[in-house]
């Protein structure tokens, strides 16, 4: 029988930050860096729109897994694992397949070759994955590592992003943008002729986090200590473990009192706020402003098509407009932003798998004894392994292993979308569930997911080379 206790007391906003960071740092490689500026380069403005409403889907989604989280105090994986059990193995291999594919780290490299002047960077791209196993194999406690790392870097980065788009667009750039953000191209409305319905679907996926790694917010704020995640084990700390640790997967129960509720209503007011303005406020600025600044660089010049070499030309340009020092700076930023994320993906794809793993192990018990620090380094380095034989293989194309990577994950969203939103229909009491707009919104986002994922199944399949 599970232990019934009282909903803790909402503490300040300020001490609320830090897991919308985290989430927000995942996206930045993918959709914001790379697959968003890319569009703008070859297409113009005009797709802006799907950005912002790419990550504002996501915030609806987060907030229902989070949503579960803060009554429970358990992650979504441990709640969905109670009502269909096969689901730890789907989301062990989707997980895998989906961000095993290592095209963040390859345009990592691929970016700081440019700037070292080195031709064939899949040899750096081996050597940050193996940099970015060490890292995480030395941290003391990951998530407190990992929060501090991902702030830096976005408090520098975008501001930094944020100052050169700011310095170089001109009254049409600007025009353009705002335009873009209602859907109004050159010459078309939404979708641009020839623009492939693949690549826009890997970039509204990668309007944030994506894939199963959104599931994750549920780990992340259950570690933090929202709602009833106060009474968790932080699990966090048992990854740099080297023995055989009890840990309780399971969360605890609350009340339904008039106090819990209204300290229920509180929280959720409290997080909606910090996820409102941490992931969806920040991640939108970061990628209007990449998308003017790659708009205003490089839209046009040719080579934009041919993989990410329109993040050398933007660098080049740059510092033609500036500073050369300035484009090498911009190309160095780039990089690490790329680095950073590959590091947190890393961290939280392995979190992933690991417990699911561990609540397979567990088959259900509350509590147990497992080796949970080993899992995890176990699926770091698996994943490591399976990059660095792509690599050597020569499959190092960053923008079709980001692309492919982000098609399969759009399908993930896809499934996790309908499993959270019954898990939170089955499990949470009547007056914690979502009301009939959120519903609406999910079922709305649940909709868009599986037609994206269908066209572009059919257009692999029957659409020819």
């Amino acid at each position: 029988m599970k232990e019934i206790k009282l909903f803790p007391k909402p503490v300040p906003l300020k001490k609320l930050i830090g897991p919308s960071f985290v989430i927000l740092a995942l996206g930045l490689g993918s959709g914001e860096v790379i697959l968003w500026p890319y569009l703008t380069a070859n297409y113009g403005l005009g797709i802006a729109w799907g950005a912002i409403l790419g990550i504002t889907f996501q915030y609806f989604m987060n907030m229902e897994i989070e949503r579960y989280a803060l009554v429970k105090g358990e992650s979504v994986f441990v709640g969905i694992y109670k009502l269909f059990k096969p689901a730890v193995y789907w989301f062990i291999i989707s997980t895998f397949v989906g961000f095993g594919l290592p095209g963040i780290i390859a345009a990592s490299a691929k970016v700081m070759a440019g700037v070292l002047g080195v031709e064939n960077f899949k040899w750096i791209a081996i050597l940050f994955l193996v940099i970015v196993g060490l890292i995480l194999s030395m941290g003391k406690t990951v998530y407190g590592m990992m929060e501090r790392v991902t702030k830096i870097i976005i408090l520098i980065g975008v501001p930094f992003v944020f100052l050169l788009a700011v310095f170089l667009a001109t009254k049409t750039d600007w025009s353009a943008l705002f335009g873009g953000m209602i859907g109004k191209g050159e010459g078309f409305w939404f979708l641009p002729e020839g623009i492939s319905i693949a690549t826009f679907l890997a970039a509204f996926a990668y309007s944030g986090a994506g894939g199963n790694l959104n599931l994750t917010q549920s780990i992340y704020i259950k570690e933090k200590g929202y709602g009833m995640g106060v009474y968790s084990q932080k699990i966090a700390s048992l990854f740099a473990k080297k023995q055989e640790s009890e840990i309780v997967l399971d969360g605890t129960d609350c009340t339904e009192t008039e106090e819990d509720i209204s300290r229920f209503k509180k929280w959720w007011r409290l997080i909606s706020i910090e996820h409102a303005f941490v992931f969806w406020f920040l991640g939108a600025i970061s990628m209007i402003f990449l998308m003017l600044l790659a708009y205003t660089t490089t839209h046009g010049l040719a080579g934009n098509a041919e993989g990410i070499n329109f993040v050398i030309n933007e660098g080049a340009v740059i510092g033609q407009m500036v500073f050369p020092f300035v484009g090498i700076l911009f190309l160095v930023v780039v990089s690490i932003m790329l680095f950073q994320t590959q590091l947190g993906v890393m961290d939280s794809t392995s979190r992933i798998m690991a417990e699911n793993l561990a609540i397979r192990k567990l088959r259900g018990q509350e509590r147990g004894k497992i080796n949970l620090s080993k899992i995890y380094y176990s699926f770091v380095w698996a994943q490591i392994a399976f990059g660095i034989i792509l690599f050597l293989f020569n499959i190092y194309e960053p923008k079709t292993l980001i692309i492919l990577g982000a098609v399969i994950n759009a399908f993930a969203m896809f499934v996790h979308l309908a499993l959270v939103s019954w898990l939170n229909r089955k499990s949470l009491p009547k007056v914690f569930r979502p009301g009939w707009i959120r519903k609406t919104i999910i079922g709305i986002i649940f909709i868009f997911f599986g037609i994206f994922s269908f066209i572009v199944l059919w257009d692999k399949v029957f659409g020819g080379p």
